[in-house]
């Protein structure tokens, strides 16, 4: 029993880290299916939902209304969620560039997301964090793909800015996005890319659905796409710049509402679409992404338990043992070197991340199976726009 335990553990480790990646690098070369993508002009709504954003809203404001996009076809929606930091007062300042402020009760970011496409008049809506700043061309590039009649959603691509007060899960949530953004590229290629990131994503404004409350807005509002029969694609052209959580605890934080409310929208508002006999490989992907992967924690943590139990069977499994122990190894000293330069060291900086989001996922799973929702929204903020250059 415990050998098979050892087995199964090993094998869904590397299906999760190895096998799956390579699947989708291989369909993406051999089963392309392209596009259509022209230089078109579509009437576009910029939707924000803000909380107590006083310290990113005017510098994201300044950013948007400097964008190579014709100002007559680009409005600008700020559903304040609540804010009393000020963040109205500034965003009524730019009322007169054409940026509507609606002033809402907190009620959540899922709420204040509702009420701000209910007031949009675009063909395209496209969603943007409060503290993103897009490339002049971004727009652009978001709305090229619309031209071809079956793609419903243009996901973005969000770079992480790295400086050197960043703490090393800063730089190991930097590298993640870094591989994820090149699996996102293969994805479109074959088909559809598993889902958006919430800084700079767009979709048809036809298609929108109600968000639901306690999910990841982002990846609901993108997946509702492919669940109507469109295709969801990536597109690297469109560049927004994020910077990364300026401490380990911010970060954790993080992860765990994140990971909750992801894991709640997959196995409750998406669950349709795992069903490979509608959705093909995309939900394969979608099972192995956004399901298997963030819950591999357990199959991590049954590996390291059952292992020792082993150790006297061959130097298979001591080896075993003993890389185990050296990568949580080199995750403890990442924690141990924090703020250092050593400390930012990928071979720290790395397997301390991993090791921070499988315990974030432990966390979120708990939330999960105890029926816990996250409504509310406090974003933590590493404002550090003025390193961007453009």
């Amino acid at each position: 029993m415990i050998l098979v335990l050892f087995w199964v553990s090993v094998i869904l480790i590397i299906y999760v880290y190895f096998i799956f990646p390579v699947l989708v690098i291989l369909r993406g070369f051999l089963w392309r299916q392209p596009y259509r993508s022209d230089e078109i002009t579509l009437r576009v709504s910029i939707v924000i939902a803000a909380f107590n954003e006083s310290k990113t809203i005017g510098d994201k404001l300044n950013n948007i209304l400097t964008l190579d996009y014709p100002r007559d076809q680009l409005e600008v929606v700020i559903a304040s969620d609540g804010s009393d930091d000020g963040t109205n007062e500034i965003v009524r300042r730019y009322e007169e560039y054409g940026v509507r402020l609606l002033p809402l009760p907190r009620q959540g970011k899922a709420r204040a997301l509702n009420a701000a496409v209910a007031v949009a008049n675009g063909e395209i809506l496209v969603f943007s964090d409060a503290n993103s700043i897009y490339k002049p061309d971004a727009i652009q590039a978001l709305v090229k793909p619309f031209a071809d009649p079956n793609i419903g959603g243009v996901a973005g691509n969000q770079c992480y800015l790295r400086n050197k007060e960043t703490d090393f899960a800063g730089a190991g949530e930097s590298s993640y996005w870094d591989f994820d953004r090149v699996m996102k590229q293969f994805q479109s290629n074959a088909g559809n890319a598993v889902s958006a990131t919430g800084a700079i994503y767009a979709i048809r404004r036809s298609l929108f659905q109600t968000i639901p409350e306690g999910v990841t807005d982002d990846f609901v509002t993108s997946t509702g796409v492919i669940a109507q029969g469109y295709r969801l694609i990536f597109t690297p052209d469109a560049v927004a710049y994020e910077p990364v959580a300026e401490s380990n605890g911010m970060e954790f934080g993080r992860k765990v509402r994140v990971i909750t409310r992801g894991l709640r929208a997959v196995f409750v508002t998406r669950i349709q679409l795992l069903n490979p006999f509608r959705y093909g490989f995309y939900a394969i992907q979608l099972f192995s992404h956004k399901a298997l992967r963030r819950l591999i924690v357990y199959p991590l943590l049954l590996l390291l338990l059952v292992n020792p139990f082993l150790w006297r069977a061959n130097i298979f499994y001591q080896l075993a043992m003993i890389g185990q122990l050296i990568f949580y190894g080199f995750g403890f000293l990442g924690l141990l070197l924090n703020g250092t330069r050593l400390g930012r060291m990928k071979i720290f900086s790395i397997p301390f991340y991993f090791c921070l989001v499988n315990a974030a996922v432990l966390v979120a799973s708990m939330n999960v199976l105890r029926g816990q929702q996250i409504k509310r929204w406090e974003p933590q903020r590493n404002v550090n726009s003025d390193n961007i250059k453009l």
